[in-house]
């Protein structure tokens, strides 16, 4: 988004300050303060499960509420964006708007993967978890944010398992109280270790 400031670009500046990687946020349609992926992808190079280096346009995709038909096993290394002509100082102060936002609401300064669970329709996912009772939760390293219910943050070294553990957790106690089956947002990848 800098550079697209810098050049008089307008309409990626939702991109400020998500968490993550382009190829992560081209897969799952990742957004922000209204806006998505769907709306400002041109297209994108990705790499198949065969091999083989493929360019997809953004309705290739099927692009939905986070989430995108792109193939498992595929990997995006690269995207194209759609802006349009902007002032400089107009996109800047919009930016700075985001980041400011962001900054007082979300735990930037610490480790987390950023949003967890999706907003189911017409609610708000860290709504339900505070509701729940699960703010500062904490399993093993990993613990509710308590300055954004729907970040899970790393503040003891926490693994994978613990962030997921702590995850299922949650989900499990939303459910209990509001009957509302919450979507984990972060895509997980591996398998679990064998312990035995």
């Amino acid at each position: 988004p800098g550079n697209a400031r810098d050049a008089g670009i307008a309409g990626v500046e939702f991109m400020r300050g998500i968490p993550g990687t382009v190829g992560g946020f081209v897969r799952m349609n990742g957004g922000a303060y209204g806006r998505e992926v769907a709306d400002v992808l041109i297209d994108c190079d990705v790499v198949m499960p065969d091999g083989a280096l493929v360019t997809l346009a953004a309705a290739d995709l099927h692009y939905s509420y986070r989430h995108s038909q792109l193939p498992e096993g595929a990997v995006v290394v690269g995207a194209r964006f759609q802006g349009q002509p902007g002032d400089p100082g107009e996109i800047g102060a919009k930016m700075d708007t985001i980041g400011d936002a962001r900054e007082n609401s979300q735990p930037l300064r610490t480790r987390t993967g950023g949003s967890t669970f999706k907003n189911p329709p017409g609610q708000k996912a860290w709504e339900l978890v505070d509701a729940a009772g699960c703010r500062g939760l904490k399993l093993g390293g990993a613990q509710v944010s308590e300055k954004h219910t729907n970040f899970l943050i790393n503040v003891d070294d926490a693994t994978s398992a613990d962030i997921e553990a702590l995850g299922e957790e949650v989900k499990r106690r939303v459910h209990a109280h509001s009957g509302v089956e919450l979507e984990w947002e972060i895509q997980r990848v591996g398998r679990q270790q064998d312990r035995s």
